[in-house]
């Protein structure tokens, strides 16, 4: 995707698979890249279609929680493109899990029992339930891995006050169990996810977007007791299936590693996954929209009052 420029523009920041355009003081564009990460890495080939689906699955969870907690987004003018409010973000992110697994399995079979202060039970198998959700936060890094924290720590160095704590933990949640009973309609289930959250007019809102591949895990609702019960591996709908293929392929980010191959068939093989992932999340047909430049930038301007 090209670097746009923009009248009033008064920042841009090139994150790992969105850019952000700061307009003025009070709105931001949004561009929902193809890029791919993994591991903290950009991978060298960019994936058809999966800027229009994070950003379309983004909007559509956005626009379904809004009677939970206020959020940033005003409109989508484009299939890749968001525009909404800025907010001052808080430096950590909302993890929320409802199943062990991924880190918090790693780190449970490492035979820890605590991450990010929060107590795990004994007895789980790697992908059962919790009891109830948890939130194992981290603190945003703007290079590099984020880093687990603890609750007690994240008000201790003042990335929040513990009232802007117990907020952010109340709406973490609701969220969560919103995106899970919208999965379970569609037979998945949310495992976990991670919330961003910032400040407008002294007010908490939610940031970036939510419960889209890149920083969700879904399972398919259907097998999954037997699965457990059999130790088979669970069928799920993620970017996971990107990280299992780079370890397989000796890759995990680490210095001196280098990126697999990633060939046309690989790249249609993850662009498909992710549009299964658009139709099975919200229920809807995806439509493939191949805008030009020049449409993204029309439609952009147009929005934002500037042409």
């Amino acid at each position: 995707m090209p670097q746009f420029h923009f009248k009033e523009q008064s920042g841009f920041y090139k994150g790992k698979v969105r850019d952000v355009y700061y307009i003025g003081t009070d709105r931001l564009v949004m561009v929902a890249s193809n890029r791919i990460s993994a591991f903290d890495v950009i991978l060298p080939r960019p994936i058809p279609y999966k800027g229009q689906v994070l950003n379309q699955v983004a909007a559509y969870m956005l626009n379904a929680t809004r009677d939970i907690c206020p959020n940033w987004l005003q409109a989508t003018p484009a299939p890749n493109v968001s525009v909404g409010r800025t907010c001052t973000p808080f430096k950590i992110e909302m993890v929320v899990r409802g199943n062990l697994t991924g880190h918090a399995w790693r780190t449970y079979n490492s035979g820890l029992r605590e991450l990010c202060g929060v107590a795990l039970p004994e007895g789980l198998k790697e992908n059962d339930f919790f009891p109830q959700p948890i939130i194992t936060p981290s603190t945003k890094a703007e290079e590099g891995h984020d880093e687990d924290i603890s609750k007690e720590q994240i008000i201790a160095t003042g990335l929040c006050s513990a009232q802007q704590w117990e907020e952010l933990a109340a709406y973490s949640l609701a969220l969560f169990n919103r995106g899970r009973q919208m999965a379970d309609k569609q037979g998945l289930i949310l495992v976990d996810t991670k919330y961003e959250f910032g400040l407008l007019d002294g007010k908490i809102y939610l940031m970036d977007e939510i419960h889209t591949p890149d920083s969700s895990r879904y399972f398919y609702k259907e097998g999954f007791e037997a699965r457990q019960a059999s130790g088979e591996r669970q069928k799920q709908l993620s970017k996971e299936f990107v990280r299992e293929w780079l370890i397989e392929h000796n890759f995990m980010g680490k210095e001196g590693q280098t990126v697999p191959e990633m060939t046309d068939a690989w790249v249609n093989q993850i662009s498909k996954r992710y549009i299964e992932l658009f139709e099975q999340v919200t229920g809807q047909k995806f439509l493939p929209q191949d805008w030009s430049e020049k449409q993204v930038l029309d439609a952009i301007n147009k929005e934002l009052g500037q042409q």
